[in-house]
C-alpha cells in the first residue's frame, strides 16, 4: 500500500478553521496513533476515535481494583455497583436529564431502540410515524407495529436538500386523531446526510398527542442535547460514537412518566424482584433494571464517565463550532474542485448550509464525461492510500432511494421476484446503481486530513473519463 503525501490546499481562498491551534494540539497529544499509522480517518459517523487519556485512565482503574458481578452485596460486587451508578449519574447529568429520566444501559443504540419497539403498546388502533431518513434500527420497529396489527407511515424527504418535507410532516402529525398509542420517530441528525432536524418537532408532536422517539446516536457526538429544553419520551444513544471507547455500550434514556407505558413481554435475570417455577406470575423491577437484561457490562461502563469528562473538559459547544468550520471548509472544496473542462468532480447530496448539518457528507465522484465512478472503485483507490471513508447505503435505505430515484414499482418488482436478495442482485435485476460515498469529520480531524483527501481525488480522478478507470 502506498501513502499519499499530504498536500497543500488545492484552493487558495478557504474558510478559517475554528480554534485550529487547540485542535491541532489535541490531535498530537490524544490521537498520536493517527500520525504514527499514516492513516487518514474520515469515518467519524461510523465510529469515533478514542483519545489516549480515556484508555489509560480506564486501564489503570481495571488494574487497581477487584470488581465482581454487581448482582450481589459482597465487597467486589459493591465496588462494581458504585462505579456503574456513578456512570449512570454522569450520563443523566451530561444530558441535563435530572430526575425526569431513567438511564438504561444497553449493548448499543440498536438494543435501546429494540426495547422501545418490543415494549411499546402497539395495537390495531396504533400508528408508527417515522421520517424516511431513519436508520434501519429505527425502521425495524415497524415490524413490531405490524405484528400487533398497527399501521406505520413514512414522512418523505425533499429531493433537493434531503430535509423532511414540511407539508408531509404536517399531514402525518395531524392525520391520526382517533388512533391511540401513536409513536413518532426521527433522528436528531441523519447518519447519512448529516442533516440536523429541528428538535422543536418534539414539542410539536407532543401537542398533537404523539409519543416521541429521538434517535440521538449521530447527533450527540458533536451537538448538545439538553433534556430540560427538549423532552422526548425515548432517546437512543451510542457511547463509542461520542468518544470512541468503550464500544458495545449504549443507553436508552426513558422519560419516567412513560416508564409504565412500555409493556415488557418477558423477563430475564436482573429484571425481576420475584418469580416462581411453580406459579406463572412474576414481578418486574420498578426502575431501570427492568430493561437491563442479565448482567450489565460492569467492567466497561465506568469508562463512560471518563469519556464524558473528556468531552466536557473540551466543551461540546467548542466541538460543535469546530465541526461547523470543517463543514464550511469541506463545502468550499466540494464546490470548487472541477475537471479542466469545467465539469464538477463531485455529485453532492443534501444541503450545503453548514449550519444545518453535522459533519457528515455524501457524494459520488464524477468523471470529466459527467458520468459517475462506481463508489466501490473510489473506496478501493482510497484504501490503497490508507484513507478511510464509508461507501454503500449506510443502513439508511430511505435517503438512498431518494438520491437514486428508486421507484415503488421497481422495489415491488424486485421484492416479489425472490425470497432473498442483496445489493448486487438489485443492480443486476433493475440495472440501476445505488449507493454513495460518505465522508465524516470529528474531533480529531485536521485541515491536513481534508487536503490529503481532496488531493487524492484530484490526483486519481481529475480529467479522467469513467471508462479510463473502470
Amino acid at each position: 500500500m502506498g501513502k499519499l503525501l499530504r498536500k497543500t490546499n488545492p484552493i487558495k481562498v478557504q474558510p478559517e478553521l475554528f480554534e485550529n491551534d487547540f485542535f491541532e494540539n489535541l490531535r498530537q497529544t490524544e490521537y498520536a496513533n493517527l500520525e504514527e499509522s499514516g492513516q487518514i480517518y474520515l469515518d467519524f459517523t461510523g465510529g469515533n476515535l478514542y483519545p489516549k487519556s480515556i484508555v489509560e485512565k480506564h486501564f489503570n482503574y481495571l488494574l487497581s481494583g477487584v470488581y465482581g458481578n454487581p448482582h450481589s452485596t459482597n465487597p467486589s460486587s459493591r465496588q462494581s455497583t458504585i462505579h456503574v451508578d456513578e456512570a449512570r449519574k454522569a450520563v443523566l447529568d451530561y444530558f441535563s436529564a435530572g430526575d425526569d429520566y431513567y438511564c438504561i444501559f444497553t449493548s448499543n443504540a440498536s438494543a435501546a431502540l429494540q426495547i422501545v419497539g418490543e415494549c411499546y403498546p402497539f395495537s390495531s388502533e396504533s400508528v408508527f410515524l417515522l421520517t424516511a431518513d431513519n436508520h434501519n434500527s429505527v425502521n425495524g420497529i415497524r415490524e413490531y407495529c405490524k405484528l400487533k396489527g398497527g399501521h406505520y407511515q413514512y414522512i418523505q424527504l425533499n429531493y433537493e436538500d434531503l430535509k423532511i418535507n414540511a407539508q408531509k410532516l404536517e399531514e402525518g402529525l395531524n392525520g391520526f386523531e382517533k388512533e391511540t398509542n401513536k409513536l413518532f420517530a426521527f433522528p436528531g441528525q441523519s447518519n447519512v446526510s448529516g442533516i440536523k432536524h429541528p428538535l422543536e418537532l418534539i414539542e410539536k408532536a407532543h401537542k398533537k398527542g404523539w409519543d416521541v422517539l429521538l434517535d440521538a446516536a449521530a447527533f450527540v457526538p458533536t451537538s448538545k442535547l439538553d433534556l430540560t429544553q427538549y423532552k422526548p419520551d425515548y432517546v437512543s444513544v451510542s457511547f463509542y460514537k461520542i468518544f470512541g471507547y468503550p464500544t458495545g455500550l449504549g443507553c436508552l434514556l426513558l422519560k419516567k412518566d412513560k416508564f409504565a407505558k412500555l409493556k415488557k413481554p418477558w423477563f430475564a435475570g436482573g429484571t425481576v424482584t420475584w418469580v416462581s417455577v411453580n406459579y406463572e406470575s412474576y414481578f418486574l423491577t420498578e426502575n431501570h433494571e427492568r430493561f437491563e437484561n442479565g448482567t450489565v457490562n460492569y467492567l466497561e461502563i465506568p469508562a463512560i464517565k471518563n469519556g464524558l469528562e473528556f468531552i466536557q473538559k473540551i466543551g461540546i459547544e467548542k466541538i460543535s463550532d469546530r465541526i461547523k468550520s470543517l463543514n464550511a471548509y469541506l463545502i468550499h472544496q466540494f464546490e470548487n474542485l472541477k475537471h479542466s473542462n469545467g465539469e464538477t468532480l463531485f455529485n453532492f447530496f443534501g444541503t450545503k448550509n453548514h449550519d444545518e448539518k453535522g459533519g457528515t457528507f455524501i457524494f459520488n465522484v464524477k468523471g470529466a464525461d459527467g458520468k459517475q465512478f462506481p463508489f466501490e472503485l473510489v473506496e478501493q483507490k482510497a484504501n490503497e492510500r490508507l484513507i478511510s471513508v464509508r461507501t454503500g447505503c449506510f443502513c439508511n435505505p430511505g435517503i438512498d432511494e431518494v438520491n437514486s430515484c428508486v421507484t415503488t414499482d421497481e422495489l415491488a418488482e424486485f421484492y416479489t421476484s425472490r425470497d432473498h436478495g442483496s445489493y448486487h442482485d438489485w443492480v443486476t435485476f433493475v440495472g440501476k446503481i445505488r449507493g454513495a460515498i460518505r465522508l465524516s469529520v470529528g474531533i480529531a480531524t485536521t485541515q491536513s486530513d481534508l487536503d490529503t483527501f481532496f488531493g487524492f481525488v484530484t490526483e486519481t480522478f481529475k480529467d479522467k473519463n469513467t471508462q479510463d478507470l473502470i
